[in-house]
């Protein structure tokens, strides 16, 4: 078993290293320019997108759609995920983040739009993602069923186990609560959702996304204005630190400018997903007969994920002191939050790593039905549902090293096929972008 724990972490290394983030950076600036800077000419156009209702084929609505992709998204990465890179990169990592995060806002524009054009009809409702823009856009169904088997593998670990096990690890810490406690009642309040299909997780999500982003954001905004005159000295390392490394100091252990870019957009694509290929699933399921409508809703999801609740971490984390007194990046959020609202602080943290947690269970449970149902056909979509569940539970009570490289490896490899159909099929989106701005 040690052998092949190295093995996987070793080929996760190579996976996630230099070539594959710069592919994902690449593939979205090539597309900016493709489409002339969409994701900033059009952002407007697309925040009011999201509230559009249309009596079309689908599932769910435009904003439904892009709540299960957010409650995907929207994780323990917006709160571990910057602390790690800040952790490892120091604070030019979060300019990176943002970079990734602009780039990749085009990306995601090009996956809803092939995965709305190349949807089809099921018996579970739409049907849509990569898998299917690869065999019937691509004309390459092998590529499309590499990608369902590495998404069907992922989303039990970094969609599930990995998820259960940051809420119980948060839980244990903060409450005192054991962790098979946390993890059958994760599993039974898993379970009242999932079981309904993805109508009854968008409903849900509708509900459960915005009200978790928006407390979230909101309990960073308290911080900040508490500590408003950190504020700029906290920009200004932002940008400084992006092209100049970041000494030694205190307890921090300094970073090189590569270690910044490296961690910066590496937890970047872990937030924002722009590139992997999951986020199109949800999107395939909107009510909606142009895809470049719900395309434009979703890029959003990129803009909200790592432009308002990434940099709200950031943001409270460089305002504070703990990052310059050697703490842990899985305490850092906690300790910086704690450190300007008190005890109270830590335990919002612990709450919001929860719910985050949740969320993100719910939208990947959506990813993996569609993956199963692609490979072996509708009739295994409800055994797929129980055995997720039921993996909760597992999570939430064992030690998740190697889940975790086995994860990460999984969703690199989810992202090759996908960055593949995006580069071959970037004249459609260009041609259905053409279409629509031009009616």
């Amino acid at each position: 078993m040690p052998s092949i724990e190295a093995l996987i972490s070793t080929l996760s290394g190579w996976v996630w290293g230099p070539p594959m983030l710069a592919l994902l950076v690449g593939t979205g600036l090539y597309l900016t320019v493709l489409l002339r800077g969409l994701q900033f000419r059009a952002l407007p156009l697309a925040f009011r997108l999201i509230f559009h209702k249309e009596n079309s084929p689908g599932d769910i609505s435009h904003f439904a759609a892009l709540m299960t992709a957010l409650a995907a998204t929207v994780g323990i990465g917006n709160i571990v995920g910057v602390a790690t890179a800040i952790s490892l990169g120091g604070p030019g990592a979060v300019f990176w983040m943002w970079v990734t995060g602009l780039v990749g806002m085009a990306t995601k524009y090009s996956e809803a739009v092939l995965a709305v054009k190349y949807r089809e009809k099921g018996e579970y409702g739409m049907r849509g993602g990569p898998m299917y823009y690869l065999a019937k856009g691509a004309k390459l169904p092998w590529l499309g069923t590499l990608f369902a088997v590495f998404t069907a593998l992922a989303t039990f670990g970094i969609g599930n186990m990995t998820q259960a096990n940051a809420v119980a690890g948060a839980f244990q810490g903060t409450f005192h609560i054991a962790p098979w406690v946390t993890g059958v009642v994760l599993t039974l309040l898993t379970a009242l959702v999932c079981l309904g299909g993805i109508r009854s997780i968008g409903r849900f999500t509708s509900l459960l996304t915005p009200l978790m982003i928006l407390g979230y954001v909101v309990a960073a905004l308290v911080v900040l204005v508490l500590n408003a005159r950190e504020i700029p000295h906290a920009i200004g390392l932002i940008f400084y630190h992006a092209l100049n490394p970041a000494a030694a100091g205190g307890g921090f252990a300094g970073a090189t400018v590569a270690a910044a870019m490296r961690f910066g957009i590496a937890r970047g694509v872990f937030s924002n997903e722009s590139g992997l290929g999951s986020a199109p699933i949800a999107a395939a399921a909107a009510r909606t007969r142009d895809p470049v409508k719900q395309a434009l809703v979703s890029m959003t999801q990129t803009f909200i994920d790592t432009l308002v609740v990434c940099s709200m971490t950031a943001l409270v984390i460089l305002t504070a002191t703990p990052w310059l007194h050697g703490v842990g990046a899985e305490r850092l959020t906690s300790a910086s939050f704690a450190e300007t609202l008190g005890p109270g602080g830590a335990v919002f943290v612990a709450l919001a790593t929860a719910v985050f947690a949740y969320s993100t269970l719910l939208g990947w449970s959506y990813y993996g039905e569609k993956a199963v149902e692609y490979l072996a056909g509708p009739k295994a979509v409800r055994a797929y549902r129980v055995v997720f569940i039921s993996m909760v539970t597992v999570g939430a009570m064992m030690k998740l090293d190697f889940v975790w490289s086995f994860s990460d490896l999984m969703n690199g490899m989810m992202a090759i096929p996908n960055l593949i159909a995006l580069l071959l099929l970037s004249k459609v989106v260009r041609q259905e972008t053409r279409r629509y701005f031009s009616a």
